[in-house]
Parts: structure tokens; C-alpha cells; sequence
């Protein structure tokens, strides 16, 4: 029989786990039906049923040990947190890429050829009637996510998510992708989630590359397999006692 209890709600455990939450009937000597108390999951507990748990971590991936004194109200709206920023991070990973190979494309709208270079200074390089917009925009977004899944900001509620919500699900899904089955749901929230970690650490390394060698992500890597290539030619010219390629200049440092 599944119960829950009001401190079980405090703790902000959403509906879906809240089967979890059992209470087993037994009976005594006297032939006297009893009821266990009922047992809040754990963090740790709590952890396990979420989405993202894959190989080849098969169990919760938590080195620095968040989880050991975080609450499950702490846990989701660190899920919350995650999910926002890898959604965004995917965004910005994909944004670097086609901006910069799209910038000299004619039919690319690149406000009259400012728009050059790394993407790291694209930002810089766009006047005004882009940034206007796009700050409304994203405020209507944030208050719509707000309005939908956070908490009355009273005593109990400060920085926390609502009780029935889901992290990370807004209900916007206009190509109908989200599946029914609750197991093929995690399936792909779970994908989701990894793509979102992937892309997070991706556009981190596209930042500190630009900022450090000012150069396109593309040219970059291409500029690396050139160095590559001449190196690996090198030794094949040492072997056979031909005269060494020199490096040219633009790749000594790389």
C-alpha cells in the first residue's frame, strides 16, 4: 500500500517518486494488524530514479560528494539548473559553429560585414536592434519557466521548485516527440542530459581556445592536422635522409 507523509512533501519530492514512499503492513503475535511508519527516500535514493545515470558510471557520478549533505529540494533544482544550462549549451555550441562558417555565406545576414572572426567577438561586432529583442526574449522565456515550475518564494518555498513539477519539462513540444511510455521518456531524457554535459564542456573549450589563439574553431582544428601532417613528414624525411620541412610560422606555436 503506497503512503506518503506531509514531511515527504516538505522535502519536495514530486508525484512520480512519491510511489516509492511504502509503508508494509504486518501483523503481531496477538494476530493484531500493524503499519510501519513511512520511510522517506534518501538523496542517494532520490538520485537513482532520476534520468542521466549511464555507463560508464552505472551508479550516481558524485566525486566531490554534493549529494552527501544536499537535500532532495537541493538535488532537483540542481537538475533544474543542469538542464537550463545544457539546453544552452547546445545552442551556443551549434551558434559558434554555423556562425563562423556562415559569415562570408551572401545570403547570411551578417549586418553589413561586421560580423568576422572568431564567434567569441561576434558579440561585439553587432550594433544595435539584435540585443533589444533578443534580452525580451529571453526574459519572456525565463518568466514563463518560472511562472511554471518555481515555488511561491514564501519561507518554505524560497529557491525551490514545485512540488508537482518536473524539472526541465515545460510542457513545449511542438513536434509531438515526447514519448508516452515512461521508460522510453527516460531513455531520452537521459540523452538529453548527455548532449547537454558534452556541450557544456565543448563550449567551454571553444571559449578558452578562441580567447587564447584567436581562431575559428575549424581553422583551428584544421591547422592542427596540418601541423600534424608536417611533423609526420618530418620523420619520414629524417628516416630516408632528406632535408627536414620546416614548420611554417603560423603553426610553431600551435
Amino acid at each position: 500500500m503506497s503512503v506518503i507523509s506531509s514531511t515527504t512533501l516538505k522535502a519536495g519530492l514530486p508525484a512520480k517518486i512519491r510511489r516509492s514512499v511504502v509503508a508494509r503492513s504486518g501483523k503481531t503475535l496477538s494476530g493484531r494488524s500493524e503499519v510501519q511508519a513511512p520511510r522517506e527516500l534518501t538523496t542517494l535514493e532520490y538520485l537513482k530514479t532520476l534520468p542521466g545515470v549511464t555507463e560508464p558510471f552505472a551508479n550516481v557520478f558524485d566525486p566531490a560528494g554534493f549529494a552527501r549533505t544536499a537535500s532532495i529540494r537541493d538535488i532537483r533544482r540542481w537538475r533544474e539548473s543542469e538542464i537550463v544550462h545544457g539546453r544552452v549549451s547546445m545552442l551556443a555550441a551549434v551558434g559558434f559553429i554555423v556562425g563562423e562558417q556562415l559569415q562570408d555565406f551572401p545570403l547570411f545576414f551578417n549586418w553589413d560585414g561586421r560580423v568576422s572572426g572568431p564567434a567569441i567577438n561576434h558579440f561585439s561586432q553587432i550594433g544595435q536592434g539584435f540585443w533589444e529583442p533578443l534580452l525580451i526574449a529571453i526574459g519572456i522565456a525565463e518568466s514563463y519557466r518560472v511562472a511554471i515550475g518555481w515555488a511561491t518564494p514564501t519561507n518554505t518555498g524560497f529557491n525551490s521548485l514545485k512540488d508537482d513539477y518536473e524539472p526541465g519539462d515545460l510542457g513545449f513540444d511542438p513536434l509531438g516527440l515526447k514519448p508516452t511510455d515512461p521508460e522510453e521518456l527516460k531513455v531520452m531524457q537521459t540523452k538529453e542530459l548527455n548532449n547537454g554535459r558534452l556541450a557544456m564542456i565543448a563550449i567551454a573549450a571553444f571559449v578558452a581556445q578562441e580567447l587564447v589563439e584567436q581562431t575559428e574553431i575549424f581553422e583551428h582544428l584544421f591547422l592542427r592536422f596540418e601541423k600534424e601532417a608536417i611533423l609526420e613528414l618530418d620523420d619520414i624525411e629524417r628516416d630516408v635522409g632528406l632535408p627536414v620541412t620546416p614548420l611554417p610560422s603560423n603553426l610553431a606555436n600551435l
